[in-house]
């Protein structure tokens, strides 16, 4: 499924921190949650990357 979901920001792959359980987009700078197995796609919800 990872390969479908692209950067809302800047529509490029996205890579999988299963530490953390995110999608990493680093073009943008940010991490997408995924909360009870589901990516939150939301720039909103996005967190920056340090």
């Amino acid at each position: 499924m990872l390969e479908a979901l692209i950067c809302p920001r800047t529509h490029t792959r996205l890579s999988y921190d299963a530490a953390k359980q995110e999608l990493v987009s680093e073009a943008a700078g940010l991490a997408y949650p995924i909360r009870n197995g589901i990516p939150v796609m939301l720039v909103d919800e996005a967190r920056k990357l340090d």
